[in-house]
């Protein structure tokens, strides 16, 4: 069994930055990618940022520029620096691990971000 447990969610006003961390723990095995994702309040979940097992990350364009996504193998945990944060920025923010070579995909239990204006 995997758990991700999240963390650095919180309230901010615009203009400041947030830092979001994700640490797996459990059977651990042949991670894939590690990526965030958000959903803001009647909206459809998105992809906000992702980094492959290679390193190489892709962003959604809204956060270009914005956040930066990391992940230290050795602790199986991933982060998101958030800079220049919008109030469009408010919503639930859920780590995502894909594991195996059967691409199985774990959540984290989310992490309130929400920007004021």
């Amino acid at each position: 069994q995997v758990q991700l447990v999240e963390s650095g969610g919180g309230l901010v006003q615009a203009g400041g930055s947030l830092r979001l961390s994700c640490a797996a723990s459990g059977s651990i095995f042949a991670i894939n990618a590690m990526g965030w994702y958000r959903q803001a309040p009647g909206k459809q979940r998105e992809l906000v940022a992702r980094i492959d097992s290679g390193g190489i990350t892709n962003y959604a364009d809204s956060v270009k520029g914005r956040f930066t996504i990391s992940r230290d193998n050795a602790k199986n945990t991933v982060y998101l620096q958030m800079t220049s944060l919008k109030p469009e920025d408010t919503a639930v923010y859920y780590c995502n691990f894909v594991m195996g070579v059967i691409l199985r995909h774990y959540w984290g239990q989310g992490t309130q971000v929400t920007v004021s204006s």
